[in-house]
């Protein structure tokens, strides 16, 4: 959930006294895990019951960034090197046919019913600690390897908050906050003036808590799919406000006419098409505020016209009171996740692997982006983390690829979101407020393949 949808749920008299006291900002509630990441993670997560308190549980890493050639911390076998640094927020990744790398420099569209009045003071000031908060680049840049290093272009501008990128034949789409529009492309092109086509609206301001809107095609390109996450955490805004939210569309490329291929789901962003099945599959960003150990974030594959439970169940059939008023009939049909990634780890990116430029161990199976957690006590996330897979399905706990995004002392050097593949089958990480790419190879010492 965004800050500022946290902040609508607080009265005013109890912001005043949070901003006064900077406990949104520095501190946290006495709330705390009674269980580990780990409880919370795989086919059969611990669901422990509901803990509700007055004000929700903050703690918060201020972001200090990287200094010097400090990089993240690479699993044994593997070693990591920026592709780029001293970017504005990159966000997500999406590689060309010849090997370009295209970045979104991306941030909320800042709507005046999301940030305006005392609780949008203190949201801003709690987005800005963790790094967020900036107006939005609105802009995707390409990142050219070459013999003599890495160029960097401006390849798109005058978007608004983009996220999601995708290539069918010439025709290049961009998912924004509020619409996905096509451009035409040429390949080797390093930039893109000639205006863009829209082909669809999504849901958008004048509240649009869950703004990142992203894109995959079909395997045979006649079809999109957009990831809309909810407009609040339960349902606070009333459910008018979720039109259309907390959901993937199917998305006709040749007319704009789409439909919902999957709901219930509260913030789904990363999306894949899992190899050995062809199965669509999804991170999901669960909801908050029901104890540090609650809810598990998870991956799933998505069922055409399924329900998974948002915002009136979670894991299935859990039912979760805060949803008014309550749809047993909905709860019913509530389909429960593949595979959790541990509560609040706000696991965001999603791409599965290949042979390639990594160790035979990392070729088959999910790596995943987690953003890291504002809602839990101690922090989870933080971290790209591997799900191994074998005919399809998650077969093993995960393993951590790339941490140290956490400082010892609790601040962030940085985040990372997306998550692709390059040519060589490197891994590409976007580290939103380290304003980096980091590429993941396996160490020199050792066999690629």
């Amino acid at each position: 959930m965004s800050a500022a949808g946290t902040m609508a749920r607080i009265g005013v008299g109890a912001l005043v006294v949070l901003a006064g006291a900077s406990a949104l900002l520095y501190g946290c509630s006495g709330e705390a895990a009674h269980l580990s990441v780990a409880d919370g993670t795989g086919p059969h997560p611990q669901l422990p019951p509901p803990v509700h308190t007055a004000l929700p549980t903050v703690k918060i890493a201020a972001v200090t960034g990287w200094n010097g050639d400090t990089t993240p911390t690479p699993a044994p076998g593997l070693q990591v090197t920026a592709l780029a640094h001293g970017l504005a927020h990159p966000r997500w990744l999406y590689v060309l046919p010849n090997g370009d790398v295209l970045v979104a420099e991306t941030e909320s569209p800042h709507y005046d019913a999301d940030t305006s009045g005392l609780k949008g003071a203190v949201a801003k000031m709690i987005m800005a600690k963790a790094g967020a908060g900036a107006p939005s680049p609105n802009r995707i840049v390409l990142l050219r390897t070459t013999p003599g290093g890495v160029t960097q272009y401006d390849f798109l501008d005058g978007l608004n908050s983009p996220l999601g990128m995708v290539l069918v034949g010439n025709d290049f789409y961009v998912a924004n906050t509020d619409s996905v529009v096509r451009y035409a492309y040429t390949d080797g092109a390093t930039r893109i003036t000639a205006p863009g086509t829209k082909l669809v609206d999504l849901p958008g301001g004048p509240i649009d808590h869950h703004w990142t809107k992203n894109l995959v095609a079909s395997r045979d390109g006649t079809k999109l799919y957009a990831s809309i996450g909810s407009n609040s955490n339960v349902g606070d805004n009333g459910m008018a406000a979720e039109e259309g939210r907390a959901a993937i569309w199917e998305i006709d490329r040749a007319t704009g006419a789409h439909r919902i291929f999957a709901s219930g789901l509260r913030n789904p962003v990363g999306m894949g098409w899992e190899p050995a099945t062809g199965a669509l599959w999804t991170s999901v960003n669960e909801r908050d505020e029901l104890g540090s150990d609650l809810v598990p974030d998870y991956v799933t594959h998505v069922q055409d016209g399924a329900f998974y439970g948002w915002p009136y169940s979670y894991y299935g059939q859990h039912i979760d009171t805060r949803a008014q008023p309550p749809r047993p009939d909905l709860v019913a049909r509530a389909i429960a996740p593949d595979y959790a990634l541990g509560p609040h780890t706000a696991s965001l990116g999603l791409t599965f692997s290949r042979p390639g430029a990594l160790p035979p161990q990392f070729t088959q199976g999910a790596f995943i982006g987690q953003h890291g957690s504002w809602n839990r006590n101690p922090p989870s996330g933080y971290k790209v983390i591997f799900v191994p897979f074998t005919n399809g399905q998650p077969s093993g706990p995960p393993v951590d690829i790339l941490t140290g995004f956490l400082a010892p002392d609790g601040t962030a050097h940085g985040r990372p979101v997306g998550v692709t593949l390059d040519h060589d089958g490197a891994l590409l990480v976007a580290d939103d407020v380290g304003n980096s790419i980091w590429r993941v190879t396996a160490a020199s010492n050792t066999n690629p393949l």
